[in-house]
Formats: structure tokens, sequence, C-alpha cells
């Protein structure tokens, strides 16, 4: 297996770094549609229909499926040979924060059940907070991984 993996390293980097962009934009967008949905939409409404499949797809569509392949990548990635020399504090804090993410990732899961049950109790002005969550992870995993701190 380790023979594999090195072989197809850049490969599977390439698709992990196409896997985690994809997933951050879907990240970086449902909160902000959760802002509009509950700022100016009325409930019941056609545009509320219309906003319900738009945040259905990009869950569905988009994120889970982006998160599903940067998990499998990047696990691919870890169980390369020679590549993570795990006394070193980067690969932890990238850890941490990667799992945060998926945290997040499933926060915006169960508040779309939310809003399909009509029961959203979130703010609009606390889903623009949480909008910067993804934002100070990724800075993060970024430093973690090409800073190596």
């Amino acid at each position: 297996m380790g023979d594999f993996l090195l072989e197809w390293y850049f490969w599977v980097k390439a698709l992990h770094v196409i896997s985690v962009i994809a997933w951050m934009a879907g990240l970086f967008y449902l909160p902000r549609l959760y802002v509009y949905h509950v700022e100016q939409v009325e409930p019941g409404s056609a545009t509320e229909e219309m906003f319900q499949t738009m945040e259905r797809r990009l869950l569905k569509g988009i994120i889970n499926p982006a998160s599903i392949a940067t998990w499998v990548f990047g696990l691919m990635l870890v169980f390369t040979p020679g590549l993570i020399n795990w006394g070193d504090v980067w690969p932890w804090t990238k850890a941490a924060s990667v799992l945060a993410m998926t945290w997040f990732h499933h926060w915006l899961g169960w508040r779309r059940k939310d809003f399909l049950a009509g029961k959203n109790s979130v703010t609009g002005r606390q889903y623009r907070m949480m909008n910067e969550l993804p934002t100070v992870l990724m800075c993060i995993i970024v430093f973690s991984v090409i800073v190596r701190f």
C-alpha cells in the first residue's frame, strides 16, 4: 500500500486540494444563504421553497461529496510513508482544525433540518458570526501545512 501511495502522491495531493476548495466554497456560501433565508424570506412562501432547494442542493450536491473526498484523499496523504513527522506540532493543529471544520459542516446540516422543520432559532447576525469560523480554521490549516509551525 505504501508504494502505491508514494507513486500516486502528486495525484492524491492534487485531488485533495481540489476537494478542499470545493468543500470550502460550500462552507463559505451556505451560511450566507442562511442569513438571507432568515432575514429576507417569508415562511411558507415560494421564495422559501427556492431557498430550501438551493440549500439542499449545495449541501447534498457539493459540500457533502467534497468533504468526503477531502477526508479520503487527506487520509491517503496521512498514510503516505515518510510524509508526516508526528513529533511535530503542525499535523496536530491541522487535524484539530479539520475536525472543527467537519463539526461546522455538520452544524450547518443541523441548521438546515431546523429550517425544514420551521424551527430555526439562529439569527442572521449569528449566522454571519459563524460564517467567520471556516475562514479562521482555513488560515490555521494553511499556516500549519505551509509554515509547519
